[in-house]
């Protein structure tokens, strides 16, 4: 087959597969604005869960769908977690999406798939001490906490899936993810310990293919690079990315650029014509593409879920955020940055829904190729 016939081949593949997971969330997401409200009032009616725990924890729940973003923010909650209750078995009931994250976490005992179907009704029928759900809005994975019928459901408050928890906890918008998890503990002295240390696990493959393919480029900096998403508002622009790769290469840093098969195309077009950047995006797995961010020395990205997977890694990041509000989901501390600008649309995300742009992205295109060349430089050279 030609090479141009392949690779239409591909990208029609990649576009079939990213328009089913996102056709899959909608879905998800209809569902639970049409029955979710009704669900919560009928199982909170007809349904009464255990009263009392009957003595110390020994079983554990963590519900959590949606990307791998939330994910990699909720590790540092696992870690204390299993810090606090050392015997206790954590089930974690997550997506496809994500359970690559978990699969990296060493805190998760056992991995359950909440789109699933067998999976999903096998987690709810079984026994636990403490479920605890860290969904932020949506019912629907309430209604599953409730049904599991754990004497301890914790939950967050933030509309009428209150009534599911034994003890709901307040939610703030402007308050960082990672940090709004942890609240879901209470007061654990597990929580308040943690050190400034990776939150994931790579495995020793995955580890000794990244130093193979980067190892020729150890002496220097390494560059990552991330221009894809699942969310179009969120992207940078391809050609600002292209012509922030060509500078970065006239400095003489090495650059690769990683993502999933979804985001080939986008990696293709800030790769084309440099030599010097390595195209990975598409032929690693999570864990391999972990492995890549690890080596590096800093990733340049927009709000993604990759920038989380770096942050968990101890990589510096610089952050282009538009849409998403940079106080809740911008990594925290001196070896990371972010770039925004300011406008009175900006941030329009709320609890993982980006609206339609109607001003043609404007928080994104404002982002000048210079600034973001300028703080890279910084960042390296710190």
């Amino acid at each position: 087959m030609p090479d141009y016939l392949t690779r239409l081949k591909n990208n029609s593949s990649r576009d079939l597969q990213e328009f089913r997971l996102n056709r899959k969330i909608r879905f998800l997401k209809k569902i639970d604005s049409l029955i979710g409200p009704v669900s919560v009032r009928v199982v909170n009616a007809l349904l009464k869960p255990q009263k009392r725990l009957s003595g110390k924890i020994t079983s554990i729940l963590v519900i959590r769908p949606g990307g791998i973003g939330d994910a990699v923010l909720l590790l540092p909650a696992m870690k204390a977690l299993k810090g606090a209750y050392p015997d206790a078995v954590i089930n974690v009931l997550c997506e496809k999406r994500n359970a690559g994250i978990f699969h990296l976490c060493a805190e998760a005992d056992k991995i359950s798939l909440y789109d699933r179907p067998s999976e999903l009704l096998s987690a709810i029928a079984g026994s636990y001490d403490m479920v605890i759900d860290t969904e932020q809005w949506y019912r629907l994975s309430a209604v599953i906490a409730y049904l599991t019928r754990a004497p301890l459901r914790i939950g967050f408050a933030t509309n009428e899936r209150e009534v599911l928890f034994s003890r709901p906890v307040n939610y703030f918008q402007d308050k960082y993810e990672m940090e709004s998890f942890l609240d879901l503990l209470g007061d654990l002295p597990e929580k308040k310990n943690l050190k400034e240390e990776s939150f994931l696990t790579l495995p020793d493959k995955e580890a000794g293919e990244a130093e193979m393919i980067l190892g020729p480029f150890s002496a220097g900096k390494i560059v990552a690079l991330f221009p894809g998403g699942s969310i179009e508002e969120k992207k940078w622009p391809l050609q600002k990315f292209h012509h922030l790769s060509r500078l970065l290469v006239e400095q003489g840093y090495a650059l690769v650029a990683v993502g999933g098969k979804s985001d080939y195309r986008d990696c293709c077009h800030v790769a084309d014509g440099i030599e010097e950047c390595i195209n990975l995006c598409g032929q690693l797995t999570l864990a391999g593409t972990a492995a890549i961010l690890k080596r590096a020395s800093l990733l340049i990205t927009g709000d993604s879920g990759i920038m989380h997977i770096a942050c968990a890694l101890g990589t510096s990041t610089l952050a282009l955020f538009g849409p998403g509000n940079e106080k809740k989901w911008s990594p925290r501390g001196g070896a990371h940055a972010v770039i925004r600008k300011s406008i009175d649309c900006s941030p329009c995300s709320r609890f993982g829904d980006t609206p339609a742009c109607k001003k043609n992205r404007e928080c994104m295109n404002l982002i000048g190729v210079e600034e973001v060349f300028i703080k890279t430089v910084e960042l390296l050279e710190r």
